[in-house]
């Protein structure tokens, strides 16, 4: 469950699987505070540019809500327990009609069996390399919002349990790594629809449509599908932890639209799990330092993993 003790210490570890309440707290406001300036934005100065700048600023954060959680599922969003598990929940799983207790249980197996017959995410990882041809039709219905409208078709017939076949609705989750989301759809739209109705009564009745649904069917769709894509597309299948995960380099462009929360550095992630995301860079650091560099998985950009995956 922790390969970074066969490379680094457990002196070398300590220090940054130290967690914060405070820095908890300042990722949580500051993924919605992005939220909320860039529906602000637009509202002051309503025009196709800064609509479509809104859509994918929340888009992105959007994705930036799933990875919170994440860090949530692994206890390392806040120190205190009880908070860290109300914030993974309310604050950033439910909002995006997701389900911290079920996702844990499904990446902590993840984790386990990283890249092996038994990890539950290889349906997705063993697709790659793939086509060109077939990244932009997948990226097409990303961004076009088909994705999205099946997604949630899927989640709905799931909680309604109206098909029979619970594999095939299974494998549709998982489509385009869906795995976090809610089981019982119920429980989680009330928080989403909340959402969308405050966004209506801070501005226009129709806020919550472009500004929360219309996002999470199209450019969250996307970055997920890249994210999912650069974490382990085209890896090696094997339980080598230096290349069976990529690191992604990534600007600020691509830290801001495709990668928030240092979800970039994801062979990090992998080799000691409990390490919370802002100390990602400092532990890549470290493996470098280590000697460990040269034989770690890293793309250059994002660019780069999507032409190792097919592009």
């Amino acid at each position: 469950m922790t390969p970074g003790k066969a490379y680094l210490s457990s002196d070398d570890i300590r220090p940054l699987a130290r967690r914060s309440d405070l820095a908890g707290a300042w990722l949580v406001l500051h993924c919605w505070g992005v939220i909320a300036a860039a529906v602000a934005i637009f509202a002051v100065w309503p025009n196709p540019l800064t609509f479509l700048l809104a859509v994918v600023l929340i888009g992105s954060r959007q994705l930036g809500l799933a990875i919170l959680m994440h860090e949530a599922a692994h206890n390392a969003l806040f120190r205190d327990r009880k908070l860290n598990e109300f914030a993974g929940e309310w604050l950033c799983g439910r909002p995006i009609l997701a389900e911290l207790a079920s996702y844990r249980h499904y990446h902590l197996t993840h984790h386990r069996h990283t890249q092996t017959e038994r990890d539950p995410d290889l349906v997705l990882s063993s697709k790659f390399p793939t086509s060109r041809a077939s990244l932009k039709r997948k990226f097409l219905r990303d961004l076009t919002g088909q994705t999205g409208v099946r997604q949630l078709a899927a989640q709905i017939a799931m909680s309604l349990r109206l098909a029979g076949d619970d594999d095939a609705i299974e494998a549709a989750t998982r489509d385009a790594a869906q795995a976090f989301k809610a089981r019982d759809l119920w429980k989680s739209l009330p928080v989403f629809a909340a959402v969308m109705l405050l966004m209506g009564l801070a501005g226009e009745w129709w806020y919550g449509l472009a500004f929360w649904l219309l996002p999470y069917l199209t450019w969250f769709q996307l970055v997920l599908r890249i994210r999912n894509i650069a974490e382990h597309g085209a890896t090696e299948q094997s339980d080598n932890p230096l290349q069976n995960v990529r690191t992604t380099k990534a600007g600020l462009v691509e830290r801001a639209l495709v990668a928030p929360y240092w979800v970039n550095y994801h062979l990090e992630h992998h080799m000691v799990m409990h390490v919370p995301c802002w100390q990602l860079p400092k532990l890549h650091r470290l493996l470098h330092d280590r000697g460990h560099g040269p034989k770690m998985r890293v793309s250059l950009s994002y660019r780069a993993a999507l032409v190792e995956a097919g592009w």
